[in-house]
């Protein structure tokens, strides 16, 4: 895990919004900093290092992300968000209640691991409208894919709240 003091995320660069490729409808974008994953084939290896990227307040990026008009959700991607779990539930908690979006991550763990693994990572899975999990996988990349660049990727709709899951694609 990442070392960033309480109130603050290390992220590898701005936001982004008006996003049609990270999950469904306009949607801003966080990018987060650091990753344990290292997949062969990695379309963002600068967002591997813990070191780098800025260390942003989050009260700053809360701010930031309600002057976005029209924007139907966050989606968290990165890096690895699930390395900075507290920071991530705290702008999905944000942008749920105070802009009525729905919320998305990325990760290259499985579902069955965040739960497992529990705490943190667990509690800002349950805060979450939907995951796209697992690593990439170069061997099993797909263009084809909505929203994922490997076939062992899945996209979980959860139940906000619970971490249940809906449905899997």
């Amino acid at each position: 895990m990442t070392d960033v003091p309480d109130g603050y995320i290390r992220t590898s660069g701005p936001r982004e919004h008006d996003s049609i490729v990270n999950g469904d409808g306009l949607r801003a974008v966080v990018w987060t900093q650091g990753c344990p994953n290292h997949c062969k084939g990695c379309q963002n290896p600068e967002t591997w290092d813990y070191s780098i990227g800025q260390l942003e307040k989050i009260e700053d990026i809360c701010k930031e992300l309600a002057t976005y008009p029209g924007q139907a959700g966050l989606t968290f991607c990165g890096g690895e968000p699930f390395v900075q779990p507290k920071a991530c539930k705290q702008i999905a908690d944000f942008v749920r209640k105070e802009l009525g979006w729905n919320v998305w991550s990325f990760s290259g763990f499985t579902y069955e691991v965040i739960k497992e693994y529990g705490g943190e990572p667990w509690e800002f899975l349950k805060s979450l409208d939907a995951i796209i999990d697992g690593p990439f996988m170069l061997d099993k990349f797909d263009l084809s894919l909505r929203f994922r660049g490997s076939k062992n990727q899945r996209l979980i709709k959860l139940k906000y709240g619970t971490g249940e899951i809906l449905s899997i694609e």
